[in-house]
């Protein structure tokens, strides 16, 4: 299921390699995964996710949290979000909450007020109060 957090992201759960092409269609142009490789014994790697995305036309950036949000994460979600540019990024991990976070921590980085960034990850459904004090 993609939630919307604002006008150019999405965040979700788990992708699987044969959801890329339509998510292009539903006009993604690019994936981040936020997952470590070998999380979850179920869970793709990395490496073929990148793949189906590339297959599809969509860019892909794999930004592994995990333990804490830390700054290279936080510049590597903002790189992703500048480079993503006019199009649709979904950002996705086991359950979209850490894409969520890591969302809202280099979107206050970015200079959005963090009232703004807690009304929008609120209206997604997200409790960012984890980031609360990084905002």
């Amino acid at each position: 299921m993609l939630r919307k957090l604002d006008e150019c992201t999405l965040i979700s759960g788990q992708l699987q390699p044969g959801d890329l092409a339509a998510l292009r269609e539903q006009g993604i142009t690019m994936i981040v995964n936020n997952r470590p490789d070998g999380e979850d014994a179920d869970q793709p790697p990395s490496a073929a996710i990148e793949q189906a995305a590339r297959d599809a036309g969509i860019e892909y950036r794999h930004v592994p949290i995990r333990r804490g949000i830390g700054p290279a994460d936080v510049e590597l979600m903002e790189e992703a979000m500048r480079d993503c540019g006019n199009g649709k990024m979904l950002a996705f991990c086991r359950s979209g909450h850490r894409s969520a976070l890591a969302w809202a921590v280099a979107k206050a980085a970015e200079g959005t007020p963090a009232g703004e960034v807690q009304r929008l990850a609120a209206e997604a459904g997200v409790d960012i109060s984890p980031v609360a004090h990084l905002l």
